[in-house]
């Protein structure tokens, strides 16, 4: 299962200090944990999403490691050349250690296009390649569909669509395995309701 999504910055932007991601979007699947007891919503609230920073920093250290041993650096998007920069995509995989975040041990997959980073914390047994697979899918529909790569592109303004994709493409926090005719209607599904 999927613990969360995450839509994240990773180069530095206008009102962030160099060393800040900024969450564009997130979201957490599976029920409520018990380690807020004891703990307002709001409590609750502010601890997850100091959770999801903490994960947002680790994943923006290590695309910048493996941008710098690369030698590639974060450039600016261009609009209509989003798959380019999916191919060109820097993409890696970590562990967060028991109960270190949250309450098992993680896996976070993440791939880094141009200055956004897609990111999926799994739960361990989680099949990996499948895991990957479903992460540049979502990212591709987002860069295509949603032209998050444009300039003044907002993805906060386009939540409901993302929303959309994940119930579509992760149902639930379930990684789905699609064959190719699935893909196709689902393509052509996203593609109906994203340009309504």
């Amino acid at each position: 299962m999927v613990v969360c999504f995450l839509i994240h910055t990773l180069c530095p932007v206008s009102a962030l200090s160099a060393g800040e991601t900024r969450i564009l979007y997130a979201r957490v699947f599976g029920p409520e944990t018990g380690d807020g007891c004891g703990f307002t919503p709001e409590q609750r609230r502010l601890m997850q999403k100091e959770k999801l920073h903490v994960v947002a920093r680790q994943v923006r250290s290590a695309v910048a490691l493996s941008r710098e041993a690369s030698g590639s650096l974060c450039v600016e998007a261009v609009l209509g050349e989003e798959a380019a920069a999916l191919g060109e995509a820097d993409s890696g995989v970590f562990s967060l250690g028991n109960a270190e975040l949250f309450p098992d041990r993680s896996v976070v997959l993440w791939l880094g296009v141009q200055s956004l980073v897609f990111t999926l914390v799994c739960r361990p047994h989680e099949n990996l390649l499948l895991a990957e697979g479903t992460l540049r899918n979502i990212a591709r529909h987002c860069l295509e569909e949603l032209r998050l790569l444009g300039p003044g592109a907002e993805v906060l303004l386009k939540s409901d669509r993302v929303d959309a994709l994940l119930h579509r493409l992760l149902p639930h926090g379930q990684l789905l395995f699609l064959n190719h005719r699935f893909v196709l209607a689902l393509d052509k599904e996203i593609a109906n309701y994203v340009s309504k």
